[in-house]
């Protein structure tokens, strides 16, 4: 192969280190409208009384839009980025007199410039009926006060969900007696983990940008993960045909799911819509941090059984998630913590999944990264992490008994079958990799410092079964080189790359041969967008098809032109000649011309791919930490992983994936909390307060690859942009409990918790 597994720089790498226009704010006109928000101080409240006689009054203001120019009695959207008909419910207005949590949108106000928008949110004059709020997620459910009391709330979906009883989704699955098999089992373990919600603190904040084209159609570019569904968010939002908007995409400043939500879109959208003038809205980092779509807060009940010998036998898992406000993604989130958890463990007879997703008047959460799995991989690798502990067995060994296998039915993963799988020899390969037989479990490095080492597994998916969809569009111009049209987004993935590499190594040429447009809801083919760990495994097997398709057509054409059949000839990429006589041959720029004069062969091709499989990639992490007992300081010093992600397209980019998505999953370990005070207001509003750890934060982080072939992906290829999050919870929390022998059962793991930890063992 000539481009597959082959470390190819990003396409767009020089014009991002060369610091050129390429995000939305740099391409964009500078003379529109200026949009910000008003945002309610409560967590629950009815906007009474509303004024903005004297605020629209200042000079430069353009308009000032508050929930009486929004009926409130129209059809509800929700800005969830996913399939129709959504999972999520549709519970949103534009402008809701309703306010649900602390941030929530009071007004719009437009203006030409941020001087005179900022003084006129500064005079509105708002008069609130505070409600009492639903703060606590454990009272959440059957509480007296409703979230959402409205009748035009609305669920598409059967997932369980009651407005009137604050759930947001409920499920129960399971297999074999649980009950059963765990009052037989010789070891239960038994505990609540708790994981916050998290920020995904990309360094573009959510940002759109808004005009009126020619034919009066609604233009939209946004830093969007999701151009197809943002349009039909939008127009369920402002009640206009979809036909009449447009999305599309520059490049985006990072996303980790954030942007599978539609958090900005709306409101310039809607000031354009009435205004029919162009606008923009900025969030900044506050907003971004109190008003945006962080990772669900999620409490996990673990019951896990197993033999003396360590074979587990069945795990029974209760995962209770809190939406806040809004219910975007939380009925599909939830269902992550158990499928993607549970089938690990191959052994298992018997299982029992349950959750239920609450409303609360807390910031609305969404996707991030790793979404669901990253939370119920903590609770069960922990909770298996305890087991090895208390059956005095090393926890790779424990594992290496468990492991899912290829070719197992995974019955806690929709029954489905474990097509590839490398799970055993990353298993061995990190033990390696950290030297574990010299480092497990801890060592005493004096002056109050000890070491440790703890490890962890995981597996996620590669899009969503039977769902998603993933198209390509490639087509041969002039002089023979390809342009690729995707409705994927790459958001710093370099996805652009690697579907261009697919491409390449069908048509047998050089990467830079294939040019890449996308994403853009008028030009791409549809694609159900960047998320779910779809985009190499769904839009590239599109794009392997969609480039055999073109090179048939190829050859078709140059047939025609050597005068004789399609049988007879074959292409080497940059000819078609004669099998029995390779002197007879047409050049591909020769096709490319004759194709636009007299010929009716076209060169370009469509084609679109979904799968009725996920196959889950898996992941082996391992972190070797040393705790300073007397302050409760945490360094990682090595965190050592190994990926099974099928063939990697593009190791360099895969590399790249597998790092930062361990750097997220350290600081939701270590730092990364979200807490609020009395009244409901997030208290780490900044990255001040909200501390993400910096590449200088940790020490090696190493990251190796044991391949597996996935026969249903493009050239064997799974995915790789979500497992990589989900090893440093356990395995660091495991090493922690290693050094200092106390457990920690909800994230972070601060300073101060260790700290008082070791002071309690010291009494």
């Amino acid at each position: 192969m000539s481009t597959i597994n082959k470390p190819f720089r990003k396409k767009d790498a020089m014009q991002l280190v060369t610091g050129q226009p390429v995000y939305m704010d740099d391409v964009i006109p500078q003379d529109c409208l200026i949009v910000k928000l008003l945002r309610s101080p409560h967590a629950n409240a009815i906007v009474k009384t509303i004024n903005t006689a004297v605020a629209k009054k200042v000079p430069g203001i353009e308009a000032i839009f508050t929930w009486e120019d929004v009926p409130q009695d129209a059809p509800r959207y929700t800005q969830a980025g996913q399939t129709y008909p959504e999972a999520s419910p549709r519970d949103r207005l534009l402008i809701d007199r309703h306010v649900r949590f602390v941030g929530d949108v009071v007004a719009i106000v437009a203006g030409k410039d941020e001087k005179c928008v900022d003084k006129a949110l500064k005079l509105i004059k708002v008069e609130y009926g505070v409600l009492e709020a639903v703060l606590d997620y454990h009272t959440a459910k059957d509480n007296p006060i409703l979230v959402h009391p409205e009748d035009n709330w609305a669920s598409l979906c059967p997932v369980g969900a009651d407005n009137k009883r604050n759930l947001c989704a409920h499920d129960e699955c399971g297999a074999g007696d649980i009950d059963a098999v765990l009052a037989a089992s010789d070891v239960v373990i038994d505990h609540i983990y708790h994981t916050k919600a998290c920020q995904q603190a990309m360094m573009e904040t959510f940002r759109t940008y808004c005009s009126i084209d020619t034919y009066g159609r609604l233009n939209v570019l946004s830093s969007t993960q999701i151009v197809f569904h943002a349009r039909r968010n939008i127009a369920n939002a402002l009640h206009i045909p979809k036909s009449m908007v447009r999305v599309a995409k520059p490049r985006i400043g990072g996303g980790f799911g954030a942007k599978q939500t539609a958090v900005s879109e709306v409101y310039p959208a809607f000031v354009t819509w009435k205004t029919k003038k162009p606008s923009k809205i900025i969030f900044s980092r506050m907003e971004s941090q109190i008003a945006s779509s962080p990772r669900h807060e999620m409490e996990i009940h673990v019951r896990l059984g197993a033999t003396k010998d360590g074979v587990v036998k069945g795990i029974d898992l209760y995962t209770l998630s809190n939406t806040g406000a809004y219910g975007e993604h939380g009925p599909t989130t939830v269902g992550l913590s158990g499928h993607k958890s549970i089938p690990l463990y191959g052994k298992a007879e018997a299982f029992r999944f349950i959750s239920d997703v609450v409303y609360t008047n807390h910031m609305s959460a969404g996707a991030y990264r790793g979404y669901g799995a990253t939370q119920g991989l903590f609770a069960v690798e922990s909770a298996v992490n305890e087991l090895a502990h208390k059956l005095n067995m090393d926890p790779f060994e424990l594992r290496l008994k468990n492991t899912v296998q290829e070719g197992d039915v995974m019955p806690a993963y929709y029954g489905a079958v474990n097509t590839s799988c490398a799970l055993d020899r990353c298993l061995v390969k990190v033990r390696d990799m950290i030297d574990w037989e010299h480092k497990y479990p801890a060592r005493d490095m004096g002056n109050s410092k000890v070491r440790a080492v703890g490890m962890g597994m995981a597996m996620q998916g590669s899009g969503i079964s039977g769902m998603d969809v993933g198209s390509a569009t490639l087509k041969l111009n002039d002089d023979g080189f390809y342009t690729l049209m995707i409705g994927a987004a790459d958001m710093g993935t370099g996805c652009d790359t690697t579907l261009a590499q697919i491409a390449a190594e069908v048509l047998d040429c050089p990467l830079d041969n294939i040019t890449v447009f996308g994403a853009d809801t008028d030009t791409s083919p549809y694609d159900s967008g960047s998320y779910a760990s779809s985009t190499t495994y769904v839009t590239g097997k599109a794009t392997e098809k969609c480039a055999m398709k073109l090179r048939g057509q190829i050859c078709k054409l140059g047939a025609e032109l050597l005068e004789c059949t399609e049988d007879e000839v074959e292409f080497d990429g940059k000819d078609v000649f004669k099998s029995k006589d390779p002197t007879q041959k047409k050049s591909l720029s020769e096709i490319a011309y004759a194709s636009q004069f007299g010929h009716m062969v076209p060169l370009e091709a469509t084609e679109t791919h979904t799968s009725p499989l996920s196959p889950p990639p898996f992941m082996v992490g391992a972190a070797e930490v040393e705790v300073d007992t007397e302050t409760g300081e945490v360094k990682l010093l090595e965190f050592d992983a190994c990926v099974d992600c099928g063939t990697p397209i593009n190791p360099n980019l895969t590399r790249v994936q597998a790092e930062g998505g361990l750097l997220q999953g350290i600081g939701m370990t270590l730092t990364e909390n979200i807490t609020y005070d009395k009244n409901g207001y997030p208290e780490e509003n900044s990255l001040f307060q909200y501390k993400i750890p910096a590449r200088t934060d940790v020490g090696k982080i190493k990251v190796e690859f044991e391949s597996s072939y996935e026969p249903n992906g493009p050239f064997g290829a799974k995915s790789i942009g979500e497992v990589v999050i989900n090893t440093p919870l356990p395995a660091i929390s495991d090493a922690i409990y290693n050094a200092i022998g106390t457990r920690f059962y909800e994230l972070p793991i601060t300073p101060e918790k260790i700290a008082m930890a070791v002071a309690e063992k010291q009494k």
